[in-house]
């Protein structure tokens, strides 16, 4: 009989994925550790090796195709002499082996392929206060991703989805004729728009960002940094670096925040309904932008790293995000984020909060401008700083020293050489 090729469940929470593109085509051979095909997940592209030898019989999903459901088949492999099933396209449950297909990670390791769904299972996995109030909103849970441990659906995913949902419905009929129904959805009519499918990483983004802005209270602290010194200090760093290993403001900002996390360690939390958690560890996520999104890789350790090796991890780290090529480990978790906008020539601005993180610092351009020394007006380059900051987690007195404290390592630039 032939064996089914699943849709392997890449990382914890991961319901659907997208079928990037085949690597084999139907009628090709296969060997055991065979790359066979991509699949996109919402932060990486990963590489779905063979486990056993034989033919591609079937593939059941076209290359790009998105929402395919975990555990899902996807192909179908065929061993020496056998042949399709009349109605392969759509295999019974049950009727075939276990799937011959398990992700491999960018090191070169594999991953475990899920259990199977438990037979007689009620539906999604959800809490049952989720369930109650997606009854009562009339709010299917399995179009519903879950936040909560191993994917549940918790009460928060089913607050968020009914308050999208309200609100959608209203700009839609605001709309008029501009929108018409078209089966479950709703689509634009108007001449001129063109149709744009959401990738796996942007439908992330506004889910994630969604939820930031509304769950969590945000505050904002805004600090000016003079960063003349800082400046001179890596001219004279870099004269004596090759061009590819030169140090970028952005590292020092990097060294900055995490050293000033060491030092306010109770603005150094994350908060849950249960318990303040306490990272172990301070690890800074870093927000690079690519063709699909933002993603932020994550340096670990920072405030224990030189800034030299600071400096070049992160700049590995960005070019793997960039090519879609981060590991797991690489983008999950974290525990303060720095998004830096300088370089785009934007001033200022105030940056939403990466749950469950409680701070996100936005970094401004280095720009000239006159500043008061006593009596006297001398023109400084001054860089913008706001820091967004979730208020149940940090208290305003706790942010402002934490701001405080990046400003003054800042201004100071040689304490983050030692």
């Amino acid at each position: 009989m032939p064996i089914e090729i699943r849709m392997p469940a890449l990382s914890a929470g991961m319901e659907h994925g997208t079928l990037a593109r085949w690597l084999k085509r139907e009628g090709d051979g296969v060997v055991k550790g065979d790359v066979i095909a991509e699949i996109e997940t919402d932060k990486a592209t990963m590489e779905l090796e063979a486990t056993e030898a034989g033919r591609i019989g079937r593939l059941l999903v076209g290359d790009g195709t998105a929402d395919v459901p975990v555990d899902g088949v996807i192909a179908l492999l065929l061993r020496d002499g056998e042949t399709l099933p009349p109605e392969s396209a759509a295999p019974a449950d049950g009727a075939t082996p276990p799937a011959m297909a398990v992700p491999i990670r960018n090191d070169g390791e594999t991953q475990a392929k899920p259990a199977a769904p438990v037979a007689g299972a009620r539906g999604p996995h959800a809490s049952p206060l989720a369930r109650r109030i997606a009854a009562q909103h009339g709010l299917d849970l399995s179009q519903l991703a879950g936040s909560g441990p191993n994917g549940r659906i918790v009460r928060i995913d089913v607050e968020q989805a009914h308050m999208v949902a309200t609100t959608t419905l209203a700009a839609e009929e605001s709309a008029g004729s501009n929108i018409i129904a078209s089966g479950p959805g709703r689509d634009v009519v108007d001449a001129g728009y063109t149709r744009v499918p959401h990738s796996s990483i942007r439908r992330t983004i506004a889910r994630r960002l969604t939820q930031s802005k509304s769950t969590v209270p945000h505050f904002y602290l805004k600090t000016s940094c003079e960063v003349d010194a800082l400046l001179a200090l890596r001219a004279q760093i870099n004269a004596m670096r090759d061009p590819a290993d030169r140090v970028s403001v952005n590292d020092f900002v990097v060294k900055a925040a995490a050293l000033a996390l060491r030092r306010v360690p109770a603005a150094h939390a994350i908060w849950t309904d249960e318990a303040m958690l306490v990272p172990e560890s301070i690890d800074i996520s870093v927000a690079v932008a690519t063709e699909g999104g933002l993603i932020t890789p994550i340096v670990r350790h920072a405030d224990e790293k030189s800034l030299g090796t600071l400096s070049r991890e992160i700049r590995e780290l960005a070019a793997r995000a960039r090519e879609n090529r981060l590991k797991p480990a690489e983008y999950q978790g974290g525990s303060f984020s720095v998004s830096n906008l300088g370089m785009y020539g934007v001033s200022e601005f105030a940056a939403i909060i990466n749950p469950p993180q409680s701070c996100i610092l936005a970094v401004g351009a280095a720009e000239r401008h006159p500043v008061c020394k006593g009596d006297d007006i001398v023109v400084a380059t001054v860089m913008n700083c706001t820091l967004s900051v979730d208020h149940r987690a940090v208290d305003g007195a706790v942010g402002a020293q934490l701001i405080g404290a990046f400003r003054e390592l800042i201004e100071t630039p040689l304490i983050l050489l030692t």
